[in-house]
This record gives structure tokens, sequence and C-alpha cells, in this order.
């Protein structure tokens, strides 16, 4: 069996930097063990397989499409870069003629359209919740040791806490922090938080204006830092619009590779978001 497959940075125009996603478009389903092999062997935080909704549909024509994703060690129910990386492929690679495509998946229908060069995803919004910083002590330990916190925040669905730094921390913080996932994972073994946002409010008064910064870290997905987060950024879009009062936000991860992403809160309880995204790679796996 011959599978193709594309690796495509996600949220950058350049390569290298974003995020790198693995995108299988499939002629059939496989089973689930077989994804979860071949999103281990790859190696990234999630190998996103497409699949054809009826046998006649094509590549080229279709407009709808079943999307999984899968990091090395288990499937997720939301990814953004590698949804928008799977719609790369299909305007890029496969030549899709419809300006919009839906993608059935675990988190329901997620549209994308292509806007001349970037991407745009119609994707639930996962508004958090405050809590109480003592009762996630050892977690906020593990991730920031003893920088001030301004808030912490997390939303049940998506499993994500948010953990806001004070706003006189120098941006030089968050890109400096040191998280060793083994001690992120013994930190909180309960299973309330599946993934952990570190942010901090942005400098829109310089250029480009980034409204806030973030990074993220997934060790309970088997994910030790992501580059960029697109799934994250539904929780962080929630909670910085509200804290700004702003519906249209740019964002800007701080990961090493790095990566933007344009926010836009929309009033039917959802979120845009748009990014680039460059192919680096294409081959075959060869089972």
């Amino acid at each position: 069996m011959e599978i193709p497959v594309f690796t495509v940075d996600a949220f950058t125009n350049l390569p290298f930097k974003g995020n790198p996603a693995a995108i299988c478009p499939l002629l059939h389903e496989l089973n689930d063990e077989l994804y979860q092999k071949i999103a281990t062997e790859m190696n990234l935080s999630e190998t996103a397989f497409i699949t054809r909704i009826n046998p006649s549909d094509d590549f080229m024509n279709a407009s709808r499409f079943r999307l999984r994703w899968f990091t090395p060690t288990n499937e997720v129910n939301l990814c953004g870069h590698a949804t928008l990386a799977a719609a790369a492929v299909l305007f890029q690679h496969k030549k899709n003629v419809n300006s919009r495509l839906v993608f059935e998946t675990k988190s329901g229908d997620l549209s994308v359209r292509q806007l001349d060069e970037n991407f745009v995803m119609d994707f639930p919004l996962n508004t958090p919740t405050k809590q109480d910083p003592n009762n996630f002590r050892d977690v906020i330990k593990a991730a920031v040791g003893d920088h001030l916190v301004q808030d912490v925040y997390l939303n049940d669905r998506t499993k994500k806490l948010l953990v806001r730094l004070a706003d006189s921390c120098d941006r030089t913080v968050l890109t400096s922090l040191r998280v060793d996932p083994a001690a992120l994972l013994s930190s909180e073994r309960s299973g309330t938080v599946k993934g952990l946002i570190v942010t901090m409010k942005g400098s829109p008064d310089l250029q480009p204006g980034y409204d806030f910064y973030s990074r993220y870290f997934a060790p309970w997905n088997g994910i030790p830092e992501d580059p960029v987060t697109g799934s994250a950024h539904t929780v962080l879009g929630s909670y910085w619009s509200s804290a700004l009062g702003k519906k249209k936000l740019l964002a800007y991860q701080c990961s090493s590779r790095g990566g933007e992403l344009e926010l836009e809160i929309r009033d039917d309880g959802r979120i845009n978001i748009t990014g680039r995204a460059v192919t680096v790679l294409q081959g075959t796996i060869t089972l």
C-alpha cells in the first residue's frame, strides 16, 4: 500500500517556521491502529487524515471530506494547524475547485475558505471560566516558576488551562520559559488539564501590533511544546476579546519556530482563525 503524505508548515509563509503537520489524503479509510502507527512514525504534533465522504467523490471536485487528527500518542478532538494544512493540500496540490471546503470532524463541521494567500477557518469558540489559582498551584509552578500570574482560566470542554502572566512581565519572560514536560505531567494527573496555555498582553503599539502572545504545552497528549496551536486560540480568542474589548485580534505564538494568527470573534459564538501555509515535503508512505 502506498499513502501520499505532505508536510505543511502552518501559520507561516516561510519554510521551517510555524507548525508542521503531516497530511495524508486517502482513497479509503484505514483502521485506527494504522492511523496511530503512521502518526507515531511521522512524530509531528499532528498527523491528519483526509478521506472522501462518498466513493464517487474526488479530491478536486468534492467540497466535503472527513478529517481526523492524531498526535504521536493519541487521537485528538480538535486541531487548528492540521486543519489549515489539510485545506492547503486540497487547494494547492489537489487543485480543489471549490471556494470553501467543509471537514466532518469530532468537533462537528469545520469549514475553510481560501482568501488570497490566506486560509480562513471557521471554528467553535471555547470560552474559559475564571479559576482559583490555588487549585492549580503545582501545574502553574511547573510552568512559570515564581513569575507573577494575573489570571487563571480553564475551558472544561478542551481541558485547556490558560495562565496569564502579569502585565509587569516583559515578553522575554514568556520566551525564556524552560518548561520540563515530565514536571508538568507529574504536576497534574487528575485529567482536568490536557493542555497548558501561557499567555501575556501584547504590544499593539509596536508593528505589527500583536494583541497578545502565547506558548502552549501538552505533554498529556505527547506534545512537550506545540509550535503554533489553532485549538488553543479558540480559548485565547475568547479570553483576550473579553479582556481587551476587541472582536479582531492579531496573535503571535512565541515558540522557537513562531507563528502568526489573525482572529475574529463572531456574533454567532464561533471564531475565524486565519493563517498561511507552506508545503516543505511531499512523499509516499509505503506499507
